[in-house]
């Protein structure tokens, strides 16, 4: 992989490119957690070694007030998304992958979204609203924010495949959102696989060792 020349969008962003420029291709959209920056998650879907896709990592719009980093959205009293800061960066993170797919030349049905933490509630979200325009959701240590008035398009998520993580000792994000995120999607008839680790709210090998099988296995 090699850096990339970042378009003019929405988001600042990060990208990697493959050594085969072939287009239209498959691009992994890697939305990082609260706190941190676009870098964060590009050694890990670097690791997952997934062909020639484009990797775009776009940063957060928000910053984060108690340290270093960014944000996706402030949270409510109730450790939930706040509705203005949540819609303002779907918004914008939405206008983003419209940018991009003409700015890089991605194959519209070849879309991967993969979060951690804020990012997965952000993926989920952005991948429910469009579900025509999204293959895969790759959900760590995150969940779906169900109470947020999002019209999911839940008719047509048959045709997500999805990979969920989750620890069983998070106390940052409850494990008990992560399962009833679960159930919708299993109730929506998603290609679903869930993978429940003993670990906080963090991402280890073993968890990578099972989502690079499942690439392998659903994505080809």
């Amino acid at each position: 992989m090699k850096r990339g020349e970042p378009i003019s969008a929405s988001l600042q962003h990060l990208v990697l490119q493959p050594e085969n420029n072939r287009s239209p291709r498959t691009a992994i959209v890697a939305l990082h957690g609260r706190g941190t920056d676009a870098h964060d998650l590009l050694p890990l879907v670097e690791s997952l070694g997934i062909g020639d896709a484009i990797i775009v990592a776009p940063r957060a719009p928000r910053r984060y007030d108690f340290r270093s980093g960014y944000t996706w959205y402030d949270l409510s009293e109730q450790g939930v998304p706040e509705p203005h800061t949540f819609r303002e960066s779907l918004d914008l993170l939405r206008k983003f992958l419209i940018e991009i797919k003409t700015g890089y030349r991605i194959d519209t049905a070849k879309l991967i979204l993969l979060g951690f933490s804020q990012g997965t509630v952000m993926s989920y979200a952005t991948g429910l609203l469009d579900v025509a325009n999204t293959q895969a959701i790759v959900a760590l240590s995150g969940y779906i924010p169900l109470r947020s008035g999002l019209e999911y398009e839940w008719d047509k998520a048959a045709s997500l495949a999805v990979f969920v993580s989750h620890g069983t000792y998070d106390k940052l994000i409850p494990i008990s959102l992560a399962q009833e995120s679960v159930e919708r999607l299993k109730d929506a008839g998603t290609n679903l696989t869930y993978k429940e680790y003993a670990m906080g709210h963090e991402v280890r090998e073993e968890t990578l060792q099972d989502l690079r099988a499942w690439i392998r296995r659903e994505l080809g």
